[in-house]
């Protein structure tokens, strides 16, 4: 359906390296992609919700997840307990304005007033087109498939106007778009970790969420050599995985969030892991 994908499938057979690579990331996959590993990560979130209220939640997790995992975790969790325990039935029934809701919230970059500004937005969307989802069916019928222009137009659905930090990012404005492409691969890929539900994208169609601390790991694994975390690197690292994996190039995605996250798994560690010898579980790297 896309440009990036007709792009890095050329159907070459692997190197040894490729496949050196491949094996060692099967198997981090296999040890790690594990539903009681999640935490912490704001993907937790969607597994405390009911299947229907997925997509806000995701969107709203996906939306704050930036700094340090303890602070998005808060953040997140405040804002959850301001729309109660069913949040896409709260924005379907607050028509007016939603002014207020957070009091004085503020996330990093992100204020009250922008977060109530996507919650209105959320809500226009869910009435006119039932779901996020339909939102973005939309995006990709009115793009003809193109893929990022589609998500421009998603993300100008949403975008509150207010300028400043964008919650909802624009790939037309280069940066990785890391909370984006996080958000469509909860929803689009289904795993042990990752909940899925739509079908409105394929997991191959899927883009790597990059931030600086995957972008370092790509760099150490050689999967991009570009400098700059931005949407070239996000799109040269998801070439590279799509490589190994055609059909889900994402696949790899939470497994690697874990190296710098949970104690005892490091960026350094994966890297000696990936220079020889493979991973030994859980509780053994």
């Amino acid at each position: 359906m896309t440009a990036h994908r007709r792009k890095r499938e050329d159907g070459a057979p692997l190197s040894a390296r490729e496949a050196h690579l491949k094996a060692f990331l099967d198997g981090l996959y296999f040890a790690y992609c594990r539903r009681e590993l999640i935490q912490p990560d704001p993907l937790g979130f969607l597994y405390t919700c009911a299947p229907k209220d997925r997509e806000v939640v995701g969107l709203i997790a996906s939306s704050l997840a930036y700094g340090r995992v303890a602070q998005i975790l808060r953040s997140v969790q405040f804002v959850l307990e301001r729309l109660g325990p069913h949040p896409r039935q709260f924005l379907l029934e607050h028509t007016g304005t939603l002014e207020g809701l957070l009091g004085p919230f503020r996330h990093r970059f992100t204020t009250a007033g922008e977060m109530e500004g996507l919650f209105t937005k959320m809500a226009a969307a869910l009435r006119e087109h039932g779901s996020l989802e339909g939102l973005m069916r939309c995006c990709l019928e009115r793009s003809g498939g193109e893929l990022f222009r589609a998500l421009d137009f998603f993300s100008d659905a949403l975008s509150s106007g207010m300028g400043g930090f964008p919650l909802i990012p624009a790939p037309r404005d280069g940066s990785a778009c890391k909370r984006l492409f996080l958000f469509l691969k909860w929803m689009t890929r289904c795993d042990s970790v990752d909940p899925g539900g739509w079908t409105a994208l394929s997991p191959r169609d899927l883009i790597m969420p990059v931030d600086t601390h995957i972008h370092a790991i790509a760099l150490r694994l050689g999967l991009t050599r570009r400098k700059q975390a931005d949407l070239k690197a996000a799109v040269e690292i998801t070439r590279a995985l799509a490589r190994l994996r055609p059909e889900d190039p994402t696949r790899y995605d939470f497994v690697l969030t874990r190296f710098g996250i949970r104690d005892g798994l490091s960026v350094d560690a994966l890297a000696r892991l990936a220079a020889g010898g493979p991973p030994k579980g859980p509780n053994g790297v």
